[in-house]
């Protein structure tokens, strides 16, 4: 393990719109999924030989700290930059020790995830839990498992993904999938959106969450070009053609997709707007704990 200087860990969220968390914790940096399309191999985060993972100094110290000076509770987040359940974390165990931390300070927990290992720390979970909300969200963006092997092929089949997904949910921990992004001209079928909506509902799912289409910027648009013409030649052009130097690239089929999207979210009895997700989580505990949320 390669050690990293760090100052603070749970830092506050400028907006409460991203699932409605209040803080922010990166335990990791890097990461070794090598998902073609991860928008954290952005220049703009500065984060060299993104590939290989290191952990912050004296995480679990600064968290407790960080946690210890906090004036007011509320959901902290984890899984933005890097996955907090990589493959080192089966050793370490640095985020199962900071989701205790988070129990012990009566804070709630937002976990985005691409691993079932999450599922060990069910325990924790159920903890939290009882006196704050706690959100699993797995990302999958596509259900059919040889694709998923091309553009994410360091991490864990979908199939584990949703195993791990019906584990929480049937212990009644709200779960749910960020189908996000739908790779135009690869994954942006409404085959391969509805089988992920049913999936995830057959699992135990409460809402599927989904952006139709990537976004591409300095330094991680080279990356997914150079792996497009690996594993489809000619596609970077395609592209190229279609987007240029555009950041947000939503797929030609957006419109469409979006509707049979909705139509089997519907039809599923999953929520998938972003104000009904928070609400559905975090509702059951506004009554006894106001301050959490003010």
């Amino acid at each position: 393990m390669e050690w990293i200087e760090a100052r603070t860990l749970v830092t506050k969220n400028k907006s409460k719109a991203w699932f409605g968390t209040d803080y922010n914790m990166n335990i990791y940096r890097g990461c070794c999924h090598g998902c073609i399309y991860c928008d954290s191999r952005s220049a703009c985060y500065g984060t060299e030989d993104f590939d290989r993972v290191r952990a912050k100094a004296r995480a679990l110290e600064l968290i407790r700290d960080d946690l210890r000076r906090k004036t007011r509770k509320g959901v902290v987040a984890t899984g933005a930059m890097s996955d907090p359940y990589n493959p080192l974390e089966v050793e370490h165990q640095l985020t199962r020790h900071a989701l205790e931390l988070l129990y012990a300070y009566g804070f709630g927990a937002a976990i985005c995830t691409k691993s079932d290992l999450i599922a060990r720390d069910l325990d924790v979970l159920e903890d939290i839990r009882r006196t704050a909300p706690v959100l699993a969200k797995f990302t999958v963006t596509t259900a059919d498992e040889a694709l998923a092997a091309k553009v994410e092929p360091g991490a864990p089949a979908p199939t584990r993904r949703f195993a791990a997904l019906e584990t929480l949910a049937k212990a009644g921990i709200r779960t749910g999938v960020l189908l996000m992004p739908v790779l135009p001209f690869l994954e942006d079928s409404e085959k391969n959106v509805t089988d992920v909506v049913n999936r995830a509902a057959d699992s135990g799912a409460r809402f599927v969450y989904a952006y139709f289409g990537v976004t591409l910027r300095q330094n991680q648009r080279q990356w997914y070009y150079d792996a497009l013409d690996r594993m489809a030649p000619g596609l970077k052009e395609r592209y190229v053609a279609q987007y240029g130097e555009r950041y947000s690239c939503l797929s030609p089929k957006a419109s469409r997709l979006k509707e049979a999207f909705e139509e089997v979210c519907e039809r599923r009895g999953l929520i998938w707007t972003m104000p009904a997700i928070i609400q559905d989580y975090q509702l059951p505990y506004r009554a006894d704990q106001m301050t959490l949320f003010e």
